[in-house]
């Protein structure tokens, strides 16, 4: 055991690699030594500001002796054969939601992983969020009583958001199930216990300039018998952030003027120009996030026990009991995503890895399947990979 910082390569330079960099900057357990991208550009923002070599492609990254652990923060498509690699050349794996796009790459990625002894875990994903942690220790303390029904609901502008063409291709792993679902699917299965048994499903693709699922709504029922619904619409009409105290998915204020500025930034552009916009959003493009104020979240999330209901905030969880209301704060970090660190640290420098690991992964990746299937076939579909959540006297 070391307590050195864990030398980290990141595969990926683009918009998942931006929204972890506060974390990067902030966490001293961490050191990143290396990368790949193919942009000159991210690859010299890179060397700039955090030292290291840099390379164009993964499998380069993969060879270098001075990475530990790798970063995938590729395009979705892509996950599978960069995990692959990352594990065959002995590197343990901190891959971006989702796992991966299909069911089997995803098992290939476990697989690989666990020939090669080597830590794979997937996030970060709002389950990583500290209000959440703080709700799944409330549930397990059973001070409530016993977690009944859970709803979650999120209305953004996601799909109107500056995107590739494959980001809008469901078989590549474009629209709202694989990027956004999962972090729905992730927060309510890790409060549920993780054992999913069924789901029903509905899905909305409205938009012919923009052919992917913009909308969905799935109620997921668990073999303990709690059950939970799931709403999602990305569509940039309703924003479900002024429930939420007008803080944004990242837990900065927002200001409620900025009101349809996805769909205006759209209105006209090409693919061309819509490609100069998702630049523009990557490392070395000029965009940077400031420290957030709150915790990240993920929309309005109410949890049902027996004696109170839960109500998930950006600063921590609402109690609603029978006759009184109350609230318990979730501290903030220096590092906005610590917790993040915290599982690599954790499994990496103390061999007990988070709840968010390969199987996790897939377990999840197989409900956002199960959502496109019961929508297209008007059927309930049984789950069969799924795994529980160790208890929390199991974990570190």
């Amino acid at each position: 055991m070391t307590s050195e910082p864990i030398r980290l390569g990141v595969a990926g330079l683009g918009r998942a690699f931006v929204l972890m960099l506060p974390t990067f900057r902030a966490d001293t357990r961490l050191r990143l030594t290396a990368a790949a991208a193919p942009r000159a550009a991210s690859r010299t923002a890179f060397r700039g500001e955090f030292g290291g070599t840099t390379h164009a492609d993964v499998g380069a990254l993969c060879a270098d002796p001075q990475v530990e652990a790798i970063y995938v923060a590729t395009p979705h498509q892509m996950h599978a054969d960069h995990v692959v690699a990352a594990a065959e050349a002995g590197k343990h794996v901190l891959v971006d939601k989702p796992l991966a796009v299909s069911l089997e790459d995803g098992a290939r990625m476990v697989a690989a992983c666990d020939r090669a002894g080597v830590h794979l875990i997937v996030g970060p994903s709002h389950s990583f969020d500290a209000p959440v942690q703080l709700a799944r220790q409330i549930i397990a303390s059973g001070e409530f009583g016993s977690l009944r029904m859970i709803q979650a609901l999120n209305y953004t502008d996601f799909l109107y958001r500056p995107r590739r063409a494959e980001e809008l291709r469901t078989d590549q792993g474009g629209g709202i199930l694989f990027s956004q679902a999962v972090h729905q699917i992730d927060m309510v299965r890790l409060l549920a216990g993780g054992l999913g048994q069924r789901v029903s499903a509905m899905t909305g693709a409205w938009d012919a300039a923009r052919p992917t699922e913009g909308a969905y709504s799935a109620l997921l029922q668990f073999e303990n018998g709690v059950f939970a619904t799931l709403t999602y619409s990305g569509y940039a009409h309703f924003d479900s952030d002024i429930w939420m105290g007008n803080v944004g998915e990242l837990g900065h204020d927002k200001d409620p003027a900025a009101y349809g500025t996805a769909r205006r930034a759209l209105s006209g552009a090409d693919p061309a120009s819509e490609a100069t916009l998702k630049a523009r959003r990557t490392y070395g493009g000029g965009e940077s996030p400031a420290p957030p104020q709150h915790h990240e979240h993920f929309g309005p999330v109410i949890v049902a026990c027996d004696r109170a209901d839960l109500r998930l905030t950006p600063d921590g969880v609402e109690i609603n009991g029978g006759t009184s209301r109350g609230f318990r704060a979730a501290p903030l970090h220096a590092a906005p995503r610590a917790s993040v660190v915290d599982a690599l640290w954790q499994a990496l420098r103390h061999g007990q890895p988070p709840v968010q690991t390969g199987a996790w992964g897939l377990a999840s990746l197989e409900v956002c399947h199960a959502i496109l299937t019961s929508a297209a076939t008007g059927q309930i579909v049984d789950l069969t990979r799924q795994i529980a959540a160790p208890t929390q006297k199991e974990e570190p």
